[in-house]
Formats: structure tokens, C-alpha cells, sequence
């Protein structure tokens, strides 16, 4: 029997996990309606999310993140562990204390698989509510912008968020 490759491992695992996370959502929301399911939704996100970091900078190696270029390097490398190739989120880095992370305009796949089950009109998405449970558990002040509690693809078509930190400029 051969031994599958590392990457086509984690792909199944992150698929098997994105899956249950669906699969979850339409039972809950079958059981006991969208709006109680959008909201213990992102509060499970959030707070798995502050668990996750620290569990990620424990196998990374990391001890302090003291610079926005020991965040970038940090962020970069989480990503790399924990995103899907399905996963269309890019995070890009356009100036000092400033992460920009976006979507390909109509490739998020939670946009893509709410707007299948019908339910994309009261859908609030949870997806930037882990990354700001990272930030909240690496205990980084930050400010975002745009504030979203619905579907931003939904409504404007495209999707992103800009974190801003307050490091000390070199």
C-alpha cells in the first residue's frame, strides 16, 4: 500500500474539516434557524481561533512576535499550515503595520456553498472572525476595516478586510 504525500494529506484533512464546518452550519440552521446559527457560529470561530494561534506558534517555533515583520512572517507561515488550495483568501502586505487579506472576486467558498443551501441573504460570515481570534490571541491590538457582519461577496461582489497594527516603524 503506498503512503499518501504530506500535501494531498493536509488538503483532505482541511476538506474534511471545511465539510463538517457545511455540514454543521445546515443542521443548525435547519434545527434552530440562521440568525442563532450566524451567531454561535462566529463565536466558535472566534474562540477556536485563540486556541489555534497559540497551538500555531507552538509548532512554528515562534516565542515573541515583537515586529510587524515577525507578524508577517508569522502570518505567512500559519497560512501556509492551515489554508487549502480551494481556499482563495490572500493576504498581501501593501505598506507598514497594514495586512490586507481578500478574496478572489466570487471564489470564497463559504460565499459559494451558503449561496447553494439558500441562505447567502442571512448569511454573516464567519471567516475573518478567526483571523481576528488569531490577532485577539496574540494579544496584537489592531482596528479593521470595513466592519462586516454580513456577506460582503454577497452584497458588493468582492470580499476583504484591512488589519491595522500599531508596531513601532524601524
Amino acid at each position: 500500500m503506498n503512503r499518501p504525500e504530506e500535501h494531498a494529506v493536509k488538503e483532505l484533512l482541511i476538506k474534511n474539516w471545511m465539510t463538517h464546518d457545511a455540514m454543521w452550519f445546515v443542521h443548525s440552521m435547519n434545527e434552530i434557524g440562521i440568525e442563532a446559527t450566524n451567531r454561535v457560529s462566529r463565536m466558535a470561530v472566534r474562540s477556536m481561533a485563540v486556541i489555534e494561534i497559540k497551538r500555531l506558534k507552538k509548532l512554528l517555533g515562534v516565542s515573541s512576535i515583537d515586529t510587524f515583520d515577525d507578524l508577517i512572517e508569522f502570518i505567512a507561515r500559519a497560512f501556509e499550515t492551515i489554508r487549502g488550495d480551494f481556499m482563495e483568501l490572500y493576504y498581501l502586505f501593501p505598506e507598514y503595520n497594514l495586512i490586507r487579506g481578500e478574496w478572489a472576486p466570487k471564489k470564497c467558498f463559504a460565499y459559494q456553498g451558503i449561496k447553494r443551501i439558500g441562505a447567502i441573504d442571512h448569511y454573516e460570515c464567519g471567516i475573518f472572525e478567526r483571523i481576528e481570534g488569531w490577532f485577539d490571541g496574540l494579544e496584537i491590538p489592531y482596528t479593521v476595516e470595513p466592519k462586516v457582519i454580513g456577506c460582503m461577496m454577497h452584497t458588493d461582489g468582492i470580499c476583504y478586510r484591512d488589519y491595522r497594527f500599531n508596531f513601532q516603524v524601524p
